[in-house]
Order: structure tokens, then sequence, then C-alpha cells
């Protein structure tokens, strides 16, 4: 077993659920304390559970053409984060701190599955956030398998530059650095909402296409995505510098696939080069996609987080406390 970080642990606040029958693309909420997330889901409801979480600046419909692909297998659950779609919107930057995204991730994995860990599926921030908590102490009781989209662990990447520094090897942070220089313009409060709202918002698929390379008719916006956009900055202002700043050591003995964009001009693969020091089940596959890989290869991922899933065998039971 690898050693936890005991710096701090998930705290849920109790959990609020609906019911929900089993047609696809039935919604229910989920709060944890004031926030309330809209939460959706599709296929059989006696099948294991896996848990799709989007980043910015999407919604549960980044996973439209991913989530029918895995539902004849699997009761495939996806939600729209804090700051996004129908969820709740909290207005204070701390609100947004990976320990309250992971806190939201356990609440929903409570309200869906409370006697069976799930797998998770997550990509962008949402991975970012899907990370924070597979690093939790007693992660694997409620989590058993999380495959990683183009979101890394923020801690993991710290101690990677520091690491990388240290050894005079320069080129991957410097690779990486360029590819994240957006993200310092997300930190100056205000600098980037008009753009954002009234170019950004409008023109987001054929962005996309410049972008990404991909089809720009494969991209649904979700109808709240200027004000998501906004919203979810805080995202980059509650966590990064803090995390970067002075990165924690973080394990985990959650199986953890990487599914590697090969083209991904926001998260370069080198940036993942040491991540096995981290996890003690960690396998890697790349496909030729770009950043929204969800979108462009939604068949790859589907096929790969199946095939993980797959080779981990039957889940494990929730251990019940005594």
């Amino acid at each position: 077993m690898t050693k936890h970080s005991p710096l701090h642990a998930v705290t849920t606040h109790p959990v609020t659920t609906h019911p929900v029958t089993s047609r696809p693309g039935t919604a229910r909420r989920v709060t944890n304390g004031a926030v309330s997330l809209a939460v959706f889901e599709q296929g059989p409801v006696d099948a294991e559970t896996i848990v799709l979480v989007h980043g910015w600046p999407d919604t549960h419909e980044l996973w439209s053409r991913v989530a029918p692909l895995l539902a004849d297998d699997f009761r495939v659950v996806s939600y729209d984060s804090r700051g996004a779609g129908e969820s709740t919107v909290p207005s204070r930057v701390q609100d947004y701190q990976l320990s309250a995204l992971a806190a939201d991730l356990f609440a929903v994995i409570d309200a869906v599955s409370p006697d069976k860990p799930v797998h998770v599926l997550a990509h962008d921030w949402g991975s970012v956030e899907a990370w924070e908590a597979v690093c939790e102490p007693g992660a694997e009781e409620k989590i058993a398998s999380f495959s990683s989209i183009s979101g890394p662990n923020l801690d993991h990447l710290g101690k990677w530059i520091r690491s990388s520094a240290s050894k005079r090897r320069f080129l991957g942070p410097v690779a990486q650095g360029v590819a994240s220089a957006y993200t310092v313009l997300f930190q100056i409060p205000g600098l980037c909402t008009v753009p954002l709202r009234l170019w950004f918002s409008k023109h987001w698929p054929a962005f996309l296409g410049f972008f990404d390379g991909l089809d720009p008719k494969l991209v649904n916006t979700a109808p709240t995505i200027a004000d998501d956009m906004v919203n979810g900055l805080k995202l980059y202002r509650a966590n990064i510098r803090a995390s970067l700043g002075k990165p924690r050591d973080r394990y985990t003995d959650v199986p953890v696939q990487l599914i590697l964009n090969k083209y991904d001009k926001a998260v370069r693969p080198v940036g993942y080069e040491d991540t096995e020091k981290w996890v003690s089940d960690l396998r890697r596959i790349e496909i030729p996609a770009g950043h929204w890989s969800p979108i462009s290869h939604a068949g790859d991922v589907a096929d790969h987080a199946r095939a993980f899933i797959t080779s981990l065998g039957e889940c494990r039971p929730v251990k019940q406390s005594s």
C-alpha cells in the first residue's frame, strides 16, 4: 500500500437526493451543503456505475457522444459541476477549491452508489477534481478506478516541475508552461470576462475546430455556456497558484488509467512522466487526439475506459464501518 497525504481529508455535507427512474437522461438533484448538483443517468440501473466528470467550460453535455457508447454495459452517471449548467453557482472564489469539488464528487457517489465503489472517467478540470478525490485517504472504498483525460493532479505537476528543474531538465516544464500560458490571463479578475461572453461563448464550436482540429458540428454547447465560461474562471484562481506554489505529496491506491491525447495543446503528455511515483497501479494509453477527445474521439475514449474497467474485474463492495 502506498502512503497517503495526511494534510487534509474531504468532508461531505449530508447528502439529499430525489428518486430517479431508469429512463435515459432522467435527472435528480444531489446536494452537498449549500450546493445543489444536477445529476443525469442512463443505462441499466443494476449495472456497474461509471461517473463522468466534465471540465471547463463544459457541462455534462461534454459526454453526449461518450455516454451512449457506455450505456449498454454500465449505469452511466454524469453531472454539472458547481458553477456550471444547472448546478449551483457559488459566488466566492474559495468555494471552487479542489477540496470542495472533490466533496461534490463524493456526494454524487454516495447518492448514486452508496454500497459499491464506482468507476470515474473525467476530463480537463473534471480530471483535476477527480485526482484530488482519488488521493484522499480511503478513496479506494468509494472509487474502483479512475480514467483521467487531459487534467493532471496539480500537486504532482508542481512536484514534477521542481524535480525537473533540480535535474536541469527544462524542456518539459517549458513546453507545459507555454501550453498553459492562457491560465495566467485567467488569474486576473475581470480581464477575460468580456471576450468570453461576447465572442468565445458565441463561437465556441468554431474555436474548437480551429484549436483542436475537430468538426464543429460535433460540439454541443449548453445554453449556459457564457455564464459557465466566466464562472469557471474561479477554478483557476482558487487552485493553480496554491497547488503549484506549495505542492503536497499525494498518493493513491485507486487504479488509474491515463488516456493521453497525443496532440493536446493545453495539457502536454510529458507532464505525466513521473506519475508512477504517486500511483500504485498506473496504466497509460495514447490516442491520436487533441484536448477535447471526448468530442472528437468518443469511441476511443469509451473503448479504453471499458477495457480498463474490464481488466480490473468485478468491483469489491464498500467496507462497512463497525
